[in-house]
């Protein structure tokens, strides 16, 4: 009897999936690089049944790749070699709310999106968001440590996850920190599941903390002449109002998302970089906003600018942020997702635009990011001429200069989209040979058989 037919037996035929279509749309996240190859899709959906199928694999050696929402951008849910694939799709209940707490408890199939509406019909507010929040899933978060447009004021997930529940590689089910505010008694494993990238164990279900809604706010688009003069719009916004997101991007982005989706350019003037900054305001403050505005301007930062004077406007000029990463998918992008302390952006970035007009000078490269928390998003477009091989080769060798200069700037090779399969050469320019070590160590003691996300992160 073939192994996964065995496996049927113990979890449901239902439970199985062999299909064709299946197959390769579980076998590949948002990464275009590689192919879904895997042995077969099974979907438990209960804790016992995620247990059942991780002791299987131990018992018959299969490797297993955990698959959330699939919208990673590192080839962290690809299984290209005839592993398992583990989807959490059918774990899709929110099991409580708890409005004393302001926590919300749900399993790891659960959408970004129905978080944050849960939390809106209780008045509360969950406040990591990103473009993929329809279809990104709650267990992917963690296991990324996903960040998005709100890292300034609110943090990354990990500021976010009161407690996991989580099955490891050897099948053992852990309650991990009970949902507490504190809990001084060692060593804290959520955290080390939080950004694992599922090579510790599969997150089953998880708690989160919920907050107030943010009070009102305007969204600003300004034209910039140089980058550095986004990191003194910065300075201004942040001694002035409550700042919840400042985000940039370059011409080049702008125009593909206004020619994709016919949208209205920000206003006439082009400017090689643009500024989004959301921020928190009441009618008393709004003043302040023109008065942000005026400031820059007097000190010659901005070219041009828009202020949002209605809820439809703010959410129209997010849409020029917010669609670039969709938008650019389409033409198969190689992704650099790096970040640097922000008081070292500028430099840092004349050091990389230098090293990408020498090396991809035919290329188109689109530049945008989170400014106010030091991430950047580096994409480079792939000719037509090129095979997605040839290319991807070409990529990954500039890369390594490219991760010689984040190593330069004590950066990081991946400030948000996790290692995966991507990125895990370059992991050395963000990590010490001791702390990789360390990591492999880990691994072993929650996944002794190693069957966990082979080839991923470490």
């Amino acid at each position: 009897m073939d192994i996964v037919s065995r496996l049927a037996g113990v979890i449901g035929s239902e439970n199985v999936s062999y299909c064709d279509s299946e197959l390769q749309s579980y076998g590949v996240d948002r990464t275009t690089i590689w192919e879904g190859n895997p042995k077969a899709v099974v979907f438990p959906r209960s804790v016992k049944q995620l247990q059942d199928i991780i002791l299987f694999a131990n018992k018959y050696s299969l490797k297993v790749v955990p698959s959330g929402g699939r919208t990673g951008l590192c080839g962290g849910a690809v299984a290209n070699n005839s592993e398992l694939v583990v989807s959490m799709d059918k774990m899709n209940i929110i099991k409580e709310i708890n409005l004393d707490d302001r926590s919300i408890t749900a399993e790891a199939g659960v959408t970004t999106q129905q978080i944050q509406v849960a939390a809106a019909e209780n008045h509360l507010f969950y406040p990591v968001d990103f473009a993929s929040s329809g279809s990104s899933q709650i267990g992917g978060n963690i296991a990324t440590n996903a960040g998005g447009i709100n890292v300034i004021r609110y943090g990354m997930t990990r500021n976010w996850i009161l407690g996991l529940r989580v099955v490891t590689g050897s099948g053992d089910i852990l309650n991990l920190n009970k949902s507490l505010v504190k809990n001084n008694t060692g060593y804290d494993f959520r955290h080390l599941f939080i950004g694992s990238e599922g090579t510790l164990g599969i997150i089953y279900e998880a708690t989160l903390q919920l907050t107030e809604p943010p009070k009102p706010s305007t969204v600003c688009v300004f034209g910039v002449e140089k980058f550095a003069y986004l990191t003194e719009v910065l300075k201004i916004c942040k001694s002035m109002l409550q700042v919840n997101a400042f985000e940039f991007f370059c011409n080049n982005a702008l125009s593909r998302v206004v020619g994709a989706h016919q949208y209205q350019r920000p206003f006439d003037t082009e400017s090689p970089f643009y500024a989004l900054v959301e921020l928190e305001n009441t009618e008393i403050e709004t003043e302040t906003v023109f008065e942000v505005y005026s400031k820059c301007v007097d000190e010659k930062l901005i070219t041009d600018g828009v202020i949002s004077q209605s809820i439809d406007q703010a959410r129209a000029l997010w849409r020029l942020r917010e669609d670039i990463s969709e938008t650019l998918w389409h033409f198969q992008p190689y992704k650099n997702d790096i970040s640097v302390r922000i008081s070292k952006m500028a430099d840092f970035l004349n050091d990389v635009s230098q090293l990408t007009q020498k090396n991809y000078p035919d290329f188109e490269i689109i530049w945008y990011g989170h400014i106010g928390d030091g991430n950047i998003h580096l994409n480079i477009l792939k000719p037509k001429n090129l095979s997605t091989l040839q290319f991807k080769s070409f990529c990954d060798g500039v890369s390594m200069s490219l991760g010689e200069l984040i190593s330069k700037y004590e950066g990081s090779i991946s400030a948000e989209h996790g290692v995966g399969l991507l990125k895990k050469e370059s992991l050395r320019f963000s990590r010490s040979e001791d702390e990789i070590n360390l990591m492999k160590s880990i691994k072993k003691i929650f996944d002794p058989n190693a069957i966990l996300n082979p080839g991923k992160l470490i």
